[in-house]
């Protein structure tokens, strides 16, 4: 099976200890956030420079922090770094983190990806021939192409995103769509891909998987309950995509949360929604959880991610259970 690993430090191992880790064990490829605190940019050379096989991607970068002259040179850059291994992830991020942390208008978000990743295909098109890209948001001209064949995956939540996905991405990083939505959901990207003359099935379907291994079921449990009332609570795109089987408890959820009972949010996750939007429960149960997964809908690669809430312990205890070679 496929398995990607979101790297997160924990203990004394840092993100580069644990993509060495990750290689070790078996998983197909790491891949590196960013928000705050630390560049993701930074961190995934670091990981391409301590690693020799595995995949290495970043889910995701914002397309409003850098410009796509800087994105494609990122790109090109960390292709030559990891020897061809780096899948660019891009997204939108929120009006919270665009506006609040980098001063930047959250504009027209579904516009500026698609106009993103089309011109960084043209500066990464390797002709040598002056690029000249004139969108409604963005335009460049007089530069020349440079040669960098990454591939772009997009974290598209909403059916607008989505067609970004099917029209020019590789891959498709869904967050808080219940797993038992993914294919249906993916038949916009699918819709918007045959309008370009593009080929569905070679989209990439590459889903976070929260993901809390315990020898305690109910410690797991409660570690991705805490983690879905967070993205609910706290994100309004996060819990519109969560609504679209749950509406009723994303609701409750997010009323509980903003009211400041973060507890009582946590404790409105049914068991129903831990089934479908993560995988929690004992190494037997998770690896069965993931296999089922993997088997009963069109995912590609799952992106095993460790709750934020999850202890040391359990962070260890889940890459070692869901392992690919132990799957």
């Amino acid at each position: 099976m496929n398995v990607g690993l979101m790297v997160t430090a924990f203990g004394d191992d840092d993100l580069a200890d644990v993509a060495v880790r990750a290689e070790n064990s078996g998983y197909d490829a790491v891949w590196v956030g960013e928000l705050w605190g630390a560049s993701g940019v930074v961190q995934a050379t670091e990981m391409a420079c301590r690693t020799d096989e595995i995949r290495i991607g970043t889910a995701i970068l914002n397309v409003y922090s850098r410009s796509p002259a800087v994105l494609a040179m990122t790109a090109a850059s960390l292709e030559e770094a990891s020897d061809g291994r780096f899948t660019l992830g891009l997204g939108t991020s929120t009006a919270t983190a665009i506006e609040g942390l980098h001063g930047t208008a959250f504009d027209r978000p579904v516009r500026r990806a698609h106009e993103t990743i089309e011109l960084i295909r043209e500066f990464t098109a390797g002709t040598g021939e002056p690029v000249d890209y004139e969108g409604e948001l963005l335009e460049a001209a007089d530069f020349p192409s440079i040669e960098a064949s990454v591939p772009i995956y997009h974290a598209g939540l909403g059916s607008a995103n989505r067609r970004v996905v099917g029209r020019l991405a590789d891959g498709w990083i869904p967050h808080n769509i219940p797993f038992s939505r993914l294919d249906e959901a993916f038949e916009e990207v699918a819709d918007a891909a045959r309008e370009r003359d593009r080929e569905p099935d070679e989209i990439t379907i590459a889903p976070y998987v929260p993901s809390a291994v315990s020898d305690d079921p109910s410690e797991a449990r409660d570690t991705l309950s805490r983690h879905i009332a967070y993205y609910v609570g706290s994100g309004e795109g996060y819990r519109r995509a969560v609504a679209t089987k749950f509406s009723e408890e994303a609701d409750r959820i997010a009323d509980a949360w903003r009211g400041g009972d973060k507890r009582a949010a946590a404790n409105a996750v049914t068991d129903e929604m831990i089934a479908d939007l993560g995988v929690a429960g004992t190494p037997d149960e998770a690896r069965d959880q993931l296999r089922t997964l993997v088997a009963e809908t069109r995912i590609d690669h799952p992106i095993v991610v460790i709750p934020a809430p999850a202890s040391n312990e359990m962070a260890e205890t889940t890459i070692d259970a869901l392992a690919p070679e132990r799957l």
